[in-house]
């Protein structure tokens, strides 16, 4: 369903009709974590209760997928939540010392929940069982 708001000629013989969707892009609410986000953060949360709190994307990804993991990390969409969640301070990071690592691969970034994790996995399931109003005629 979009809309068109011109045109522009792509060649001589032909016009490309340029098209804006009318449908609204929805916006995350302040401290509500997507699903994948909240996932990453229960895994993260299990793993120090089960005293391994360190985690690696790709480790990360086949504790989500129940495939290989290969569908979260293929096209960095993993790696783009993990990066979000430490910018967000709810997971810190840190590179494997060359001690710790086998040198037939490279290092892997280890992961872990942050003291903040279990607070806002806590407070985004909060804000999102509290309806939501939506904008509309009101009724009598």
């Amino acid at each position: 369903m979009g809309r068109t708001v011109g045109f522009f000629r792509a060649n001589r013989h032909r016009e490309v009709w340029l098209t804006s969707y009318a449908a609204p892009v929805p916006r995350r609410r302040a401290g509500v974590l997507l699903p994948l986000e909240e996932e990453i953060l229960e895994i993260g949360l299990r793993r120090l209760r089960d005293r391994d709190p360190e985690f690696y994307g790709f480790a990360m990804a086949m504790d989500l997928g129940g495939d290989d993991g290969r569908q979260l990390t293929a096209h960095g969409t993993l790696y783009k939540i993990l990066e979000r969640l430490e910018r967000d301070g709810l997971l810190v990071s840190r590179w494997e010392e060359p001690e710790e690592f086998d040198e037939s691969r490279p290092r892997r970034r280890l992961y872990r929940v942050s003291d903040q994790a279990e607070g806002a996995v806590r407070r985004s399931r909060q804000l999102q069982a509290v309806p939501r109003l939506q904008p509309g005629l009101a009724s009598r």
